[in-house]
């Protein structure tokens, strides 16, 4: 075949592989529905970052934990902290990200007066996004992070379309990383407070919700200022909510 050949082929087949992951993402998300991961694209990212740094015996915790095997506290701690509109809306909350918009401009226009860093930036994705995050995708930066940025969107859109919210929170609640390669709540309750997720107290669940935007520089178990303080707005929250009843809605 002449070279002029194999570039009509080769551009024959470029329209085909969008649609060829697009396919492979919706039977992925479908099969997700229905069996549990054992590991996330997250978990292998931090195994493999152990590795490259000569640490070839880091384990990561991880112990999945039906959502109806925990504590109804973890779950209803992480909407509280996490995605307080997570029963209405569908994947995006376009109402939080317009706050974090505003809030993060102000902060970058005071950073800019005083010659400072920018400080408490305020994220907007939801318990949705996270997951489709923490789940399929990698963290990324530079180029790389607004590809990432574009698969969150139709991942996090599959599974808001072929998952019931009890499922998109019970995976969260499984895969969000609690410390340095501590994986879910179950996981977390053992490393944090010696007991099964099934016994988190309400002021237990908080902290470890309390944890989430850095869990790498908090400790659920050594509580700093910082997290005694968020976790307390939580547990506030989690009563605002109006407690287990706000989960059973989900089901």
């Amino acid at each position: 075949m002449s070279a002029t050949g194999r570039k009509r082929r080769l551009r024959g087949w470029w329209w085909k592989l969008p649609l060829a992951f697009a396919l492979f993402s919706i039977v992925q998300v479908l099969v997700l529905r229905f069996i549990d991961p054992p590991f996330s694209a997250f978990m292998a990212a931090r195994w493999v970052d152990a590795a490259l740094a000569g640490n070839p015996g880091f384990r990561l915790a991880h112990d999945w934990r039906d959502l109806r095997a925990m504590s109804p506290n973890l779950p209803l701690a992480l909407i509280a902290a996490e995605d307080q509109n997570f029963a209405r809306h569908h994947g995006f909350d376009f109402d939080a990200i317009e706050k974090a918009q505003a809030h993060n401009e102000k902060m970058r226009k005071r950073a800019e007066k005083r010659g400072t860093p920018v400080k408490r930036i305020r994220g907007a994705s939801t318990i949705s996004q996270q997951t489709a995050k923490n789940l399929f995708l990698w963290q990324g930066r530079g180029p790389t992070r607004w590809l990432r940025k574009g698969l969150e969107v139709w991942y996090t859109a599959l599974i808001e379309t072929l998952w019931p919210k009890w499922r998109i929170l019970e995976m969260y609640a499984n895969v969000a990383e609690f410390g340095d390669g501590v994986y879910g709540a179950q996981a977390a309750s053992r490393r944090y407070f010696g007991k099964d997720a099934a016994r988190l107290t309400a002021a237990e669940a908080a902290r470890l919700a309390a944890v989430l935007p850095s869990p790498k520089r908090y400790n659920a178990a050594r509580p700093g200022p910082y997290v005694q303080r968020r976790a307390a707005a939580i547990q506030r929250q989690m009563g605002a909510l109006g407690g287990s009843a706000y989960l059973r809605a989900l089901e």
